[in-house]
């Protein structure tokens, strides 16, 4: 099995002036200036298989795109090695740029006022494309996304998911062997967001793309990611199956109990971290080795209507991990 992407002690640090405030502090700054690191990535390892998609989770400022910027060639790291596709990518070779595509979620690469059409022709241009495979890659890939009819329309009278899809085409087009995601269902509604999620799924499954996605949504990694990568304050603290994440880092239950009348936090201590109380329902964090006794002393001792007991929301395991740090 071949690693397509390969990720030795890979660190990046940025030198930030420091400068006092006032007068004194400005020209102290002019004339003899001093600097901090920032670490925003330090010495993370990893490797990716041909085909996989992997999520690439981590908190804001965590160095999440920082990392993407360094596959994709876009910044130069401090040390380590990074491979992809065999090229080393902030040497930016032709070759290289087209067996990759990065799609920010935040950012566009369509022109604005132009119907997309025209801009997926610029980039037709851009990559060598022949018109022929262009027509045949364009309409497999507008059907795959449902976007047929929009593209003759201007970027800017296209709604924010319809846009979305016609940027993921445009990334598309020249089918590249590796796809970095920043954020692709950032803003986008619902339904939008399933419509995503199921074209890159259909996309890596009829092309065998190789796909690293970051994303705030939690949805959008347990649709479509076996494994996961965890990154906290520029280190990478996990890589593995998405599910052992949940079972090794999720050692508690949530309870969640609805009550006759509603109770204050004092009288409900001792039963559990009270996660949230809202009237008369109680969310109760409980650790799985006190489950049962803790249940049995609620259903005693509280005046109970219903109560139901499941495992916390993924986003909220990983978040709590990435509240502490440790994943050891």
């Amino acid at each position: 099995i071949v690693s397509i992407i390969v990720v030795d002690n890979l660190s990046k640090i940025y030198p930030v002036a420091i400068k006092q405030p006032g007068l004194k502090g400005t020209l102290t700054h002019f004339f003899r200036r001093t600097y901090r690191e920032i670490k925003a990535v330090q010495n993370v390892s990893f490797e990716i298989q041909s085909g996989e998609v992997v999520g690439f989770l981590g908190g804001n400022g965590a160095g999440k795109t920082t990392t993407l910027k360094m596959l994709t060639g876009l910044i130069h790291p401090s040390t380590g090695v990074v491979k992809v596709a065999d090229y080393v990518p902030f040497r930016r070779q032709p070759e290289f740029l087209h067996k990759m595509s990065l799609v920010m979620g935040q950012k566009q690469q369509l022109l604005w006022d132009l119907p997309a059409l025209d801009s997926l022709r610029i980039n037709a241009a851009v990559y060598n494309i022949p018109d022929r495979v262009f027509k045949q890659r364009l309409g497999e890939l507008a059907t795959m996304l449902d976007v047929s009819d929009k593209l003759h329309q201007p970027v800017r009278k296209l709604s924010l998911g319809e846009r979305m899809k016609a940027e993921l085409l445009a990334a598309l087009l020249h089918h590249p062997q590796v796809l970095f995601l920043d954020e692709p269902t950032l803003g986008l509604d619902v339904n939008a967001q399933v419509a995503v999620r199921e074209f890159l799924q259909q996309y890596n499954q009829r092309y065998g793309a190789t796909i690293l996605l970051t994303s705030h949504y939690m949805a959008d990694i347990t649709a479509l990611c076996d494994r996961v990568l965890l990154i906290h304050q520029g280190k990478l603290i996990y890589d593995g199956l998405l599910e052992d994440l949940l079972d090794r880092f999720a050692p508690y239950r949530q309870v969640r109990v609805e009550l006759a009348q509603a109770l204050s936090p004092d009288e409900l201590a001792g039963f559990g971290e009270v996660e949230s109380i809202q009237g008369q329902e109680v969310r109760f964090i409980v650790p799985r080795e006190k489950l049962t006794a803790t249940i049995s002393r609620i259903l005693s001792q509280l005046q109970v209507q219903d109560l139901n007991v499941s495992d916390p929301p993924v986003e909220e395991i990983v978040g709590r991990l990435f509240q502490t740090g440790k994943a050891d």
